[in-house]
């Protein structure tokens, strides 16, 4: 062997050593953001709702007599009592709204605050807030739909919201149906702007508003589309090994050794 073929060799060897290295780290790669991918979401969640139930607890815990709580006979701090103390007296005042006497309470209550001029328009406000996102009363969004802003030819989302006001229609429908969306900012969805606007300029989605509303929180970032490819990885990723070992075994050399056989088989 001279010299020009050891260096060859010395290359092709230096060259495969390269390809194994790049396609381990791929592979490395590969696992880090499917790992990522699954625990993510897992662990924000659990963060969030870590810190919720911690919030809850200094709220309500404060107002508990030192004798009722559980850390005054266990060792231990007990996370969630607060939590379940508030559930607790929601439900208590609900059931309470239901007779003759908490309704009479609460009436007073309202012809106090109705008298305080800073006060009224404030607490106005956040009970027809509150009354739209958890009460039954068929005024919360709708639909979700596209409309032309903030110039023709560039679409924006919007959701179909409440009943349009008698004076809205009389005023601005010449003719045509008018029907209230209110479009939001992005990724900010608390903020942005109501519009009366004839039904024909808003363009209804298949999309349910929960997809919607994922759609302006993430910036465009998760579409059904996205999130039907995402759940289709994770079904890929919980598949066994096994089955997956058998996909990879198949080639297109054994498929079309197998499929004569299957052919004769059907004709016998």
């Amino acid at each position: 062997m001279n010299q020009q073929e050891h260096e060859d060799q010395l290359r092709q060897l230096a060259a495969a050593g390269a390809g194994h290295s790049s396609h381990f780290l791929a592979r490395l790669r590969g696992y880090f953001l499917t790992g990522l991918i699954v625990v993510g979401p897992i662990a924000i969640t659990i963060y969030v709702v870590w810190w919720f139930i911690n919030l809850v607890d200094n709220w309500v815990k404060p107002l508990i007599p030192q004798d009722y709580l559980p850390e005054t006979y266990l060792p231990v701090n007990i996370p969630g009592v607060g939590l379940i103390v508030g559930i607790l007296g929601l439900m208590f005042i609900g059931a309470l709204m239901a007779n003759l006497f908490g309704r009479t309470l609460f009436a007073y209550g309202e012809i106090l605050l109705d008298r305080m001029p800073v006060v009224r328009g404030v607490y106005r406000l956040l009970k027809q807030i509150f009354q739209s996102i958890f009460a039954d009363t068929g005024h919360s969004f709708k639909k979700v739909g596209l409309i032309e802003f903030p110039r023709q030819g560039v679409y924006a989302v919007a959701f179909i919201s409440g009943e349009t006001p008698n004076e809205v229609k009389q005023k601005a429908g010449n003719g045509d149906e008018i029907i209230t969306v209110f479009m939001p900012n992005a990724p900010n969805p608390t903020t942005g702007f109501v519009m009366f606007m004839p039904s024909k300029d808003v363009q209804i989605l298949d999309m349910t508003v929960e997809e919607g509303v994922k759609l302006v929180l993430s910036a465009g970032l998760v579409s059904p589309d996205k999130e039907q490819s995402i759940a289709e990885l994770q079904k890929e990723i919980t598949k066994p090994k096994r089955s997956r070992r058998r996909k990879k075994a198949e080639s297109p050399a054994e498929i079309e050794s197998a499929s004569p056989a299957k052919e004769e088989e059907t004709a016998s």
